[in-house]
């Protein structure tokens, strides 16, 4: 809103004066508002109220991983327009300015890490990227950070966060979906861990495909978790939905998840999991006694 003041002759604009972006806040769960540098020195976890606010893939490799490093697969790997679709924007110009603003190529990245000494096959997916949406790509790398499990007989950890299939790609995305869960059969029948963690939020084909596959499903607090949303569900079957119906407390009060972690915890967590699931560690046991990573 832009303010006058009233000179004898004329209406003066008078600049509104603006908080440059990233010095505060204002959570979008309860409206507080938190210096930019506190918010970040608490992992982006909202004082007040916990709520947890999105991050990106490179933050999350910087929390969870030995010395924030993941040796990336597949990073060349960029979606086609096998439709055509037809849209505003073409769905190649779409691709190229998404990559151009958010430095990756599509929605997930993979590759080899290690978490408290212990080698991984590692997946986060990134919101920032179409919504971080499933297509041909992100199902194809998943399909390889499993086989890579599979390979180097290592557990695999991936990190959600999507909403849903790429509408771009229609039934190609869909088909993602079931090449996912087949190589994720595969690696259980090798009995080697698959951890999987929901972040806000985790929606439609992703939730109904290798999200909710592990041996150990882990979420954050207060993430959405689910395939429709709760306007169209309400919509479908015209009855009022229960007061926190999809978020990660419920989903796990109802028996559809394991484990609610706050992300101080995180990383600690998985650690914790991969030495009960793969057996101790030499050195293991030492770094967790010292608490949560931050």
């Amino acid at each position: 809103m832009e303010w006058f003041r009233k000179n004898k002759e004329r209406l003066v604009r008078q600049e509104k004066k603006t908080i440059p972006d990233g010095i505060w806040t204002k959570c979008t769960s309860c409206g507080e508002i938190v210096y930019g540098r506190e918010l970040e020195r608490l992992l982006w976890v909202c004082p007040a109220c916990h709520y947890h606010f999105q991050i990106r893939y490179n933050q999350y490799i910087a929390l969870l991983l030995d010395d924030g490093k993941l040796d990336e697969f597949d990073a060349s790997l960029s979606s086609v327009d096998p439709l055509h679709f037809e849209d505003r924007i073409s769905y190649p110009e779409r691709i190229s300015k998404t990559q151009q603003k958010t430095g990756i190529n599509d929605a997930i990245i993979c590759g080899i890490g290690r978490i408290d000494g212990r080698t991984i096959s590692f997946g986060v997916m990134d919101f920032s990227f179409i919504g971080g949406s499933m297509g041909s790509v992100v199902g194809e790398k998943v399909a390889r950070a499993i086989e890579r499990s599979l390979d180097r007989r290592i557990p695999l950890v991936l990190i959600s966060c999507s909403g849903g299939a790429r509408m771009q790609e229609g039934i190609y995305s869909l088909m993602q979906m079931a090449k996912t869960c087949v190589l994720l059969a595969e690696l259980r029948e090798a009995k080697i861990p698959y951890i999987s963690v929901l972040t806000n939020p985790t929606t439609g084909g992703v939730t109904a495909s290798f999200a909710s596959l592990g041996d150990v499903i882990v979420a954050e607090p207060q993430a959405l978790v689910g395939f429709a949303g709760p306007r169209v569900i309400r919509q479908t079957i015209r009855q009022e939905l229960p007061e926190g119906f999809q978020s990660s407390e419920f989903i796990r009060d109802h028996g559809f998840l394991d484990i609610i972690a706050p992300r101080a915890e995180l990383r600690k967590t998985l650690s914790l999991l991969l030495e009960y699931m793969c057996g101790p560690q030499a050195g293991i046991h030492q770094s967790l006694k010292e608490g949560p990573a931050t």
